[in-house]
């Protein structure tokens, strides 16, 4: 399925570090039950109307994010999970 965002906002798709133990333990990404703050973007919207005048977007498709906790809504599409924001969400670009 394709799909393209309205306005500002994007989809990212979740990146979860490997969380180890002190001792080496190797825990799944899902252990803590935790939205991932860090992901992939995977679509982009045109970009937020201010004044008449469409501001683009500074993110792109396959820019490496770092994002709020809870800025971003969790939705399924054919079975795979996505995060949904606005570009005010995203806190850096990962280089």
């Amino acid at each position: 399925m394709n799909f393209k965002p309205l306005s500002n906002r994007l989809f990212i798709e979740g990146l979860s570090a490997e969380k180890t133990t002190k001792s080496g333990i190797v825990l799944p990404e899902n252990s803590s039950g935790e939205k991932p703050m860090m992901g992939t973007v995977v679509a982009v919207g045109p970009g937020k109307t201010v004044e008449g005048k469409l501001v683009a977007m500074t993110v792109k498709v396959g820019d490496k994010v770092l994002f709020k906790k809870y800025g971003p809504d969790e939705i399924e599409i054919e079975g795979k999970k996505y995060l949904v924001g606005d570009e005010d969400d995203v806190l850096a670009v990962l280089v």
